[in-house]
């Protein structure tokens, strides 16, 4: 078995081939060649919670990730993880490798996966609502799918917004209302437990991803948003159940049209109808991204020799 570490991780993984591949899976997803069970979670102190999220990908492969979320944490990531992936054939382990940085940087790729597929082609403006690692790794992922002239950073923290927007190139303002003004894609990456994002904010056109979570809250978007938008989701089945598997945003079942990535990777359903049609694509995060990423990672740690080789057998 192989063990990789997260600076192993994070040079092995490309993000432009993630999001191709991220298409690939959730195509095989929406046409039910894959087999990924609804996430379950044990909740813990400080509205934390560890998930566990196993699934079968035909063209990538089987693994499961376990990943916790604790929302409170300011001293290391409030998501951590680990992956193990599994021969296919005979179940045998083959890899351990960090999570963490696969869960950021495939959440910000199914994100630009979503602003490709539904985002007007002339977008200029983005708005980041948060100012943490998410909000980093979509500053990164969305730049690659559009062109934009405008970033604008919203945070509770102002100091943390000002110092991502000088990482970045971008702008600093003073409030969720601020950012979304005009924007013509939005990256919700917040751990808010009321709705920020919310429809009389919002220009017509617009295309949000929205990628927070928090246990204990109502949702990043108002249920006018929900209401009005082109819903895209990476599951219906894991989106629409209850939490901790579904959003919360849609915990109350009153939502407009629903459409999957892989539906429209397909071309299956329809995506945007109109130049002012408002779209959102709200992410619970799958298990299926997760096995394409690793298994990417996989691949290229076999195919430049890195990583450490052990045998289970040693450590018992």
């Amino acid at each position: 078995m192989i063990v990789l570490s997260e600076n192993e991780v994070r040079e092995l993984l490309d993000l432009d081939q993630l999001v191709d591949a991220l298409a690939d899976a959730h195509k095989e997803l929406s046409a039910g060649e894959a087999s990924m069970p609804p996430r379950i979670a044990a909740f813990a102190r400080h509205d934390g919670l560890l998930g566990a999220m196993p699934a079968y990908l035909p063209s990538a492969g089987l693994a499961c990730k376990l990943v916790t979320l604790f929302p409170e944490n300011r001293d290391r990531h409030t998501h951590q993880a680990l992956i193990c992936v599994f021969d296919e054939d005979n179940g045998m382990p083959l890899a351990l490798m960090d999570g963490t940085y696969i869960t950021a940087t495939r959440t910000a790729a199914g994100s630009a996966l979503a602003t490709r597929l539904l985002a007007r082609e002339d977008t200029r403006v983005l708005a980041i609502l948060g100012a943490g690692v998410q909000a980093r790794t979509h500053a990164e992922a969305l730049r690659r799918v559009r062109e934009f002239t405008e970033i604008r950073i919203a945070s509770r923290d102002r100091a943390r917004a000002e110092e991502l927007a000088e990482e970045i190139g971008g702008q600093a303002v003073d409030s969720w209302e601020e950012a979304l003004l005009g924007a013509d894609v939005v990256a919700a990456t917040t751990h808010a437990t009321e709705p920020i994002v919310r429809r009389e904010w919002l220009t017509p056109g617009v295309h949000v991803n929205s990628v927070g979570a928090n246990p204990s809250g109502r949702g990043e978007v108002d249920a006018a948003t929900i209401a009005d938008a082109l819903v895209a989701v990476e599951s219906r089945a894991s989106t629409l159940a209850p939490p901790p598997a579904g959003a919360p945003e849609f915990a109350d079942g009153d939502h407009g049209e629903v459409v999957e990535l892989g539906e429209l990777v397909s071309g299956s359903r329809p995506g945007r109808s109109s130049r002012d049609q408002i779209t959102l694509y709200k992410s619970v995060g799958v298990a299926v991204q997760d096995v394409a990423a690793a298994a990417l990672v996989l691949a290229a740690a076999k195919g430049r020799s890195v990583g450490r080789a052990i045998e289970l057998e040693e450590l018992t």
